[in-house]
């Protein structure tokens, strides 16, 4: 009978003796015996690494592909001041990278400094190093890419009289050819490295991650000429120039005929660029471009403000395109949070969200009306509101029609030629009204909001021929005179119930009237929601939730933000929480899953972006429901209290579904359309 163990058990016992003999001055056997056990265990000593391993290992974190190459060496260009870059590629950057700049360029006797790990003429103390306002500052990256390529410097200040060529490999230094800055070659990368190069793509998809890093440079300095060489090639050439010139070479006609300029300042805060209007979002989030102190981010929290500031014009899985730059102190902000140095962390992450969101927020509202480009590739002409709009539906008036002034001076146009009402809007601010639990008894009656116009005909009602205004003398005679001074214009008729024609300076103008009018009221009931408290919906009995002890943190720190956003949330135990109370709007919800993504929302950018958008969720389905509908006919004096309307309101030129609610037809499309002076 084989009495020998099995050999896990084996293997257990010899740990085990190992183990206690350790505990009782072991011999040499015994730990021999131990060893050898269970096979492959044998202990090591702890030694320093060589310096070529710790230099491939950090070129593992800083050399991901040929682009993280072209990133760093840009950097080192643009911090030495360099105002034109020549950039040359072979083989998507797998073969040769070449980088030439007109900078400072470095001392012959910096060239061997500059190979050495951690060497830089960045940073002298951990002060500058909170504070450091350059794009490089740790002096891995060129140390980190001669370990795993074969690199050569080739650099001349304005002093010396000719360049100095330093081989990384062997460290030899020659005398060399060359103007004033510095030519950095880096040949076969990943070459004694060859389990690394098998993870690299295609040649195409190497060059195409360069050319991406090389756009970001270029947009975040339109002031330094960049030429781009693959294969011998000429691929890109941008000239110094104005931010808006490099802009649209760079993102192309569409984008340069379709965003709004943005500048906000506040103290030592700046967010100024360009923010793509909400028709020509795209697909993917390819065209996203945001720089902090002139350095290319991705930041969760910039991108979920700019993203929060779209979301009630943009229509389903859209993106918007935007090239935004933040200035701020330095010491603001810390760089040095990842390897590659495209991730921020913000001293005060809350602040910065919202002065983001609101400032991109206020540039779409400020140029609300801005309709997607005609076929001549012009844009509509743009919406100014004067202020939020208001509840009442002004109708459209004439030249000779009276008006009289409030006692704060604002002018209120009499009714003078309404026959059957203006836009039923008090209706459905009632029942807004009843939602939030107003005791305004006056509200939804005529004095109150609106005056009630006799309802719209039934859609049975409605006639099947387009209406025309042709009953309408005053209107061919006057208001045409003055089209130029309403942007939209004003109405010559209706079709099918649907749209509503109306012609301006430019041309023709067609508007979705139920997409304006859902607008309209969205904005309205938003207005609303701003300016008076939210309903407090208390609970019968509580729910419990059980947490993380994030979330138990965020529910002691925030209580004053969660009771101003109607939540009453008490901690029951260090695991535990009950839901007391929670916005009388959102009752109906799943109320756990509601103040989980609240405190997530707090924890990760101060404010709860979740419940605003339920909250507006509702509000827009509120809109919809209470906006005319199609095959309602209108009369000439209500389609123009519509346009007026529109132009007093604030992205008025989407619904809250991201649909655009009207489009320009110049008259250069109208005499394409019928071969006029063809």
């Amino acid at each position: 009978m084989d009495r020998r163990r099995p050999a896990n058990e084996q293997a257990a016992a010899n740990r085990y003796n190992f183990a206690m003999a350790d505990l009782n001055e072991p011999s040499a056997g015994a730990i021999a015996a131990a060893l050898t056990g269970d096979g492959a265990r044998r202990s090591r000593a702890i030694a320093p690494l060589p310096d070529q391993l710790i230099s491939q290992i950090a070129a593992g974190e800083v050399v991901e592909r040929p682009a993280s190459v072209v990133k760093e060496l840009l950097e080192n260009a643009l911090d030495a001041g360099a105002r034109t870059l020549r950039i040359t590629l072979d083989e998507g950057g797998v073969k040769r990278i070449v980088v030439a700049d007109d900078g400072d360029g470095i001392p012959p006797g910096e060239l061997p400094l500059a190979l050495m790990r951690h060497a830089t003429s960045k940073i002298r103390s951990l002060a500058e190093l909170e504070a450091v306002a350059t794009l490089g500052f740790r002096g891995e990256a060129i140390a980190s890419i001669a370990s795993v390529a074969e690199l050569f410097i080739t650099s001349r200040t304005e002093t010396c009289p000719h360049a100095t060529r330093i081989d990384a490999q062997t460290g030899a230094i020659s005398p060399a050819a060359g103007t004033v800055g510095t030519t950095m070659e880096v040949r076969e990368l990943y070459f004694n490295t060859p389990a690394r190069r098998k993870f690299l793509k295609s040649e195409q998809t190497e060059l195409g991650h360069c050319l991406e890093v090389i756009r970001r440079t270029a947009l975040a300095r339109p002031d330094v000429a960049i030429s781009v060489i693959h294969n011998g090639r000429a691929v890109e050439h941008w000239n110094a120039s104005d931010p808006q010139t490099r802009v649209a070479k760079i993102l192309g006609e569409v984008f340069e005929t379709s965003h709004l300029p943005l500048d906000e300042r506040a103290g030592p805060l700046a967010v100024y660029g360009c923010a793509g209007l909400p028709t020509a979002s795209r697909g993917r989030a390819d065209q996203q471009y945001f720089f902090v102190n002139g350095r290319f981010v991705r930041d969760k929290l910039l991108t979920h403000a700019v993203r929060a500031a779209y979301e009630d014009v943009l229509h389903g899985n859209r993106y918007p395109a935007y090239v935004l730059f933040l200035d701020l102190p330095p010491e603001s902000v810390d760089v040095n949070v990842h390897p590659s140095k495209i991730e921020v962390r913000f001293r005060d992450s809350r602040s910065i969200h919202q002065y983001v969101f609101h400032a991109v927020q206020r540039a779409l509202a400020r140029h609300a009306g801005a309709s997607p480009e005609t076929t001549s590739g012009g844009h509509a002409a743009q919406l100014q509101p004067t202020g939020p709009a208001s509840f009442s539906a002004k109708p459209f008036v004439g030249a000779d029609t009276p008006s009289t002034k409030s006692e704060n001076g604002t002018t209120w146009m009499r009714q003078s030629r309404m026959t059957q009402g203006t836009l039923p809007v008090a209706q459905p601010l009632a029942l807004y009204d009843a939602l939030f639990g107003r005791k305004d008894l006056a509200a939804g009656t005529p004095d109150a909001a609106t005056t009630i116009g006799t309802p719209y005909p039934t859609p049975e009602q409605a006639p099947a021929t387009p209406v025309w205004a042709s009953d309408s003398a005053s209107f061919a005679s006057g208001p045409l005179d003055h089209a130029d001074d309403q942007p939209l214009g004003f109405a010559v008729g209706q079709i099918h119930g649907i749209y509503v024609l109306a012609q301006n300076a430019r041309g023709l103008v067609i508007v979705d009237m139920h997409a304006a009018h859902e607008r309209i009221l969205y904005e309205q009931f938003k207005h609303a929601l701003a300016d008076r408290a939210i309903g407090v919906q208390p609970l019968l009995i509580p729910v419990s939730m059980t947490a993380d002890p994030v979330e138990i943190g965020v529910v002691e720190e925030e209580r004053e933000t969660l009771d101003a956003l109607g939540f009453d949330l008490a901690v029951l135990s260090p695991t535990s929480i009950a839901i007391r109370a929670v916005p009388a709007l959102l009752k109906d919800a799943d109320l756990q899953s509601l103040a989980r993504a609240v405190l997530a929302d707090l924890h990760a950018y101060g404010g709860s972006r979740v419940l605003t958008e339920r909250q507006h969720e509702l509000l827009g389905t509120l809109a919809c429901h209470n906006a005319v509908r199609a095959n309602r006919r209108l009369t000439l004096d209500e389609m123009n209290a519509l346009l007026r309307q529109m132009e007093a309101t604030e992205r008025a030129d989407q619904c809250n579904h991201g649909r655009p609610t009207w489009y320009q037809l110049t008259l250069a499309d109208l005499d394409r359309l019928f071969m006029r002076g063809q």
